[in-house]
């Protein structure tokens, strides 16, 4: 392949080489001197254009010689227009500087409109593919820490929340492991153990200059984007001096612990233009909890009626709870981000640029989990439990757990349990022009990582009964006897240290090649083509070692420090009182290495299933070409292949007759598979030039997880379960259609409407069977097709037209529609399940927010509302997990001290929304975490210098 690119190569530039028309090379900048993207250039005279790109920069090919007038438009501001003289077989360059538009409305001129607005329409616009974009400024309107957050406000995108913060997206209703999510055009490594999300929570949205969400991919994308593509895309340098910084502070109302958090930016550029730099960093101090109880639920009640445990006898009941858990976190979590761009102008033809950014996160938590799991079947007789006349099981014995976790005493930990996780990426491109041939290339290495050290456990046990009040949205236990449930009196159950680590690296190759080529006729046509290679390694090694204490001194829960964490304020319900546990400070002092104090003993079967290693390859080139058929309709069509390759290692756990661990084995397997992927996109401007009309025809593909991938095997004698991995999974994959109809007010605005639809083959899925000895078997297989419906409409708009102050106002609304079908699961009887939604479609979708702004001042009050949807497909329908509606309202306001100083201030969660999972049912929780709200404040300051 190498030597047929390097024939192309040669090929095309002989072929250009005796071109005697010039070329224009040229940056677009506003009057701070910030780069403008996307923004439309024009040779009127020649009717020959072309757009600038995301850094502002732009390149006219094949431009007669002699003086050629520019002009440049772009929406909310005024036309700009230089002159440039061309000569024959050179490449001019040139920087044109674009002026706000003021808008007059009865006599009065209004400057105050929103220029990171009008620079998110204009690249939406001047796009080809179907996108959405937001960019640095619309991210600072908004009161968010991360960048999961900022992206949730875009239309058809919900996040799944982690405490409190925005972590997993969804797109268009596609689960996380669906969508891809790219910096600066390479894929981000995901830090998580089990599948491919990645934590949008571990990157500070104040660096980030644009996010970029297609959701209609073009063959030199990569394909894995089923649901969509979120590119995220850095600051770059500058086109003079700027300096930025940010310094707050706030407070987290469910703990009443402060937040600090501090930002700064630095870049300038050489006199002679060349050389450009810019370096930043963000910190964010974050501490806070959360208030939650969880339950599981079940219809199905056996108890030992003959003391016979092989002849149980079964109870018809309503469902209960059969664990029922209260838990309070408690957390600190310091996030720092540090990036340092450059570009160099070789010269006019060339220039190269280096990008970087350095993520690294510490959740430092206690968890304090109590814990009650119903005794059924041989373990109890008639006169332990009790059963009303409707059939509800109100009154049974349960084991009770009383859990600290923590970590060891140190400087890292501090007595907590210490997740550390890091993402960098470094990036080192460039850019060149031979004659009228474009070249692009990229080399990136980056990886992602998660650890976490000394998790210590500390865990005491009882026995009592309990009531349960029945109720399927807040379930209840209450000790029948308090005397029974006192603290003290629970026994030492288990003390535990287990250590995890996560990696994945990723190293990125690409180059692109682009020449003029006009088949109809019509100018600004191209043909594009390149090969892109990635290479991915990703590895758990977790480990796990269960402690005796050879003295008695921790053998009551009442002999050791213990601390009371009921909270009368607890967000879930006064009632939830979690009572006494094992002091973090107290787990941290254990030395649990000396042998005169604990007998340690490792146990494979808690941890070695969840170890693997797992390489992926994946080699793709395309071809497209993007043409006008007339001077309103355009059309790029292409095609991209991606050859797959996979190797994998995992363990399987063998056990002995009496189910007790054996031994292991290394299981080593691979995969290979390769995909064509056609696509079509169409673009039609009318001929006011405000309204676009679009189509796509595209072909994505999604990898399953490496978890799923990787070839193990654990039994668990003691549930009578099996879990299994599948190495011969293929990957997902969807032939998508997309229309669209956007029309741009000239006063920075936009109504947009489309529909969309997905045809989805070979999904992944957790199947649930029982075997012949009667244990509940756990695989991933492919199901046999989805179909995903949607509509989309959105209204981005001032309220200019309206008298007196009120046009001062603007409103952003977007809403997406979605509904979705599922075929080829089956339930654990073996039985193909109808009317089942693709997990992760949620109907309905809504994003609002009512600003008011003047040159001094702005305030913005912002929802953001998804609705319930299926989230995890269990072995029938009373076991399916949902993920509950949400509905969050944020506040924020912005006022100006003067031209560079403004103060900000901003509140979270107002409507303290909870995260909510309910099993089968909307009544019948699952889980329920309150976060409580969040105020920050602080300083900006902004310096340009043009």
């Amino acid at each position: 392949m190498k030597s047929y690119f390097s024939f192309i190569i040669l090929f095309v530039v002989s072929f250009y080489g005796v071109a005697q028309n010039g070329n224009i090379k040229g940056v677009v900048v506003d009057n701070d001197g910030l780069q403008v993207p996307f923004s439309n250039i024009l040779i009127e005279s020649l009717n020959k254009g072309t757009y600038s790109d995301v850094d502002g920069n732009f390149l006219l090919l094949d431009v007669p010689e002699g003086n050629q007038t520019l002009t440049v438009k772009y929406l909310g501001y005024e036309d700009a227009k230089a002159e440039v003289l061309v000569e024959a077989g050179k490449t001019a360059t040139v920087k044109i500087s674009i002026a706000s538009k003021a808008l007059e409305l009865d006599g009065v001129v209004i400057n105050g409109f929103n220029s990171g607005q009008a620079r998110a329409l204009n690249t939406q616009k001047n796009k080809t593919n179907i996108t959405n974009i937001v960019s640095t400024d619309q991210i600072g309107k908004f009161p968010d820490a991360n960048i999961g957050d900022a992206v949730k406000r875009i239309p058809g995108i919900t996040m799944q929340v982690d405490q409190g913060e925005a972590r997993n997206i969804i797109v268009r209703g596609l689960a996380p492991q669906l969508n891809s999510v790219t910096l600066n055009g390479s894929r981000i490594p995901s830090a998580e153990g089990d599948n491919r999300n990645v934590q949008m929570d571990l990157i500070p949205s104040d660096m980030i200059q644009t996010i970029e969400v297609n959701k209609a991919v073009t063959p030199d994308m990569d394909a894995d984007a089923l649901g969509g593509s979120v590119n995220l895309i850095t600051r770059t340098s500058p086109q003079g001096f700027r300096f930025s910084a940010t310094g707050g502070s706030g407070v987290n109302f469910i703990t009443d612990k402060r937040i600090l958090n501090g930002s700064f930016l630095l870049g300038d550029r050489s006199e002679n233009g060349k050389l450009g730099w810019m370096v930043s960093a963000s910190f964010n101090d974050n501490d806070f909890g959360s208030d939650n109880f969880e339950a599981e639920w079940t219809d199905e009640f056996e108890y030992n009626a003959f003391n016979d445990e092989d002849n149980l006898e079964e109870v018809d009941v309503n469902p209960y709870a059969n664990v029922f858990e209260i838990r309070e976190y408690l957390v600190q979590r310091i996030r720092r981000s540090f990036s340092a761009n450059l570009d160099y102008k070789l010269n006019k033809n060339n220039n190269i640029y280096f990008k970087s950014i350095y993520n690294w996160r510490d959740d430092r938590e206690n968890r304090f989990r109590l814990e009650h799991e119903i005794l059924d079947g041989e373990d109890i007789e008639s006169g332990d439990f009790s059963v009303d006349g409707s059939g509800n099981l109100t009154g049974f014995l349960v084991e009770v757990k009383r859990q600290s976790k923590g970590g060891i005493d140190n400087s890292r930990n501090k007595n907590r349990r210490l997740e550390d996780q890091r993402m960098f990426n470094f990036s080192l491109g460039g850019e060149h022009l031979a004659n009228d041939l474009q070249i692009d290339w990229m080399a990136s290495v980056s990886k992602a990582s998660e650890e976490r050290l000394n998790e210590r456990y500390l865990e005491y046990e009882s026995e009592y009964g309990i009531t349960f009040n029945n109720n399927l949205e807040d379930p209840l236990f209450t000790p029948q006897d308090a005397d029974d449930a006192l603290f003290s009196d629970f026994e030492l159950g288990e003390v535990s240290e287990e250590n995890q680590y996560t990696e994945e690296r990723d190293i990125n190759l690409f180059v692109n090649f682009q020449l003029p080529l006009n088949l109809f006729g019509e100018k600004d046509g191209f043909l594009k083509f390149g090969a892109k290679t990635r290479f991915k390694n990703k590895n758990r090694d977790n480990d796990f070692t269960e402690y005796s204490p050879l003295t008695s001194a921790l053998d009551m829960l009442g002999d050791v420090p213990t601390r009371n964490y009921s909270d009368a304020d607890f967000l879930a319900g006064s009632q939830y009182a979690v009572g006494h546990f094992a002091t973090p400070e107290f787990i941290g002092s254990l030395n649990l290495n000396d042998a005169a104090q604990f007998e340690g003993e490792n146990l494979p079967e808690e941890y070695l299933t969840a170890n693997f290693d797992a390489d992926e390859n994946v080699y793709a080139a395309y071809a497209m070409t993007n043409q006008k058929l007339s001077s309103q309709l355009s059309m790029l069509v292409g095609v991209r292949v991606e050859h797959t390759q996979i190797n994998s290692l995992g363990n399987e756990l063998i056990f002995d007759v009496d189910g007790d661990y054996a031994g292991t084995n290394q299981l080593k397997d691979e995969n290979s598979y390769t995909n064509v992927l056609p696509g079509l996109h169409l673009k039609y401007n009318l001929k006011n030039d405000h309204t676009v009309l679009r189509f796509a025809w595209t072909n994505t593909l999604a990898r399953p997880n490496y978890v799923d991938l990787v070839p193990y095997q654990e039994t668990n004698n003691e549930d009578e379960e099996i879990f299994l991995g599948n190495s011969e999974l293929d990957p997902t994959t969807s032939m998508n259609f997309d229309v669209m109809a956007e029309h741009y007010f000239k006063s920075v605005g936009i109504v947009s409407g489309g529909l969309f639809y997905k045809n989805i083959q070979d999904f992944v899925y957790t199947s649930q069977s029982e075997d012949n000895n009667g244990y509940e078997v756990y695989q991933p297989l492919n199901g046999e097709g989805a179909t995903v419906f949607g509509a989309e409409v959105s209204l981005q708009r001032k309220l200019d037209f309206l008298p007196g102050f009120a046009k001062n106002f603007s409103v952003m609304l977007n809403y997406t529609y979605l509904t979705s079908s599922a075929d080829g699961i089956k339930n654990e009887d073996g039985d193909e399940r109808a009317d089942l939604d693709l997990p992760g479609t949620a109907p309905n979708m809504f994003n609002g927010s009512l600003a008011y702004a003047t040159k001094k001042m702005s305030f913005r009050l912002s929802a953001n509302y998804s609705d319930s949807y299926i989230d995890e497909i269990g072995g029938s329908a009373f076991e399916d997990r949902y993920y509950d509606e949400q509905f969050f309202l944020d506040f924020n306001a912005n006022v100006s001290i003067n031209k560079n100083l403004s103060l900000y201030l901003g509140i979270n969660n107002i409507t303290d929304q909870p995260l909510r999972y309910f099993q089968g049912v909307k009544a019948r929780t699952m889980q329920k975490e309150f976060y409580g709200q969040r105020l920050t404040f602080g300083l900006k300051y902004d310096v340009f210098k043009n």
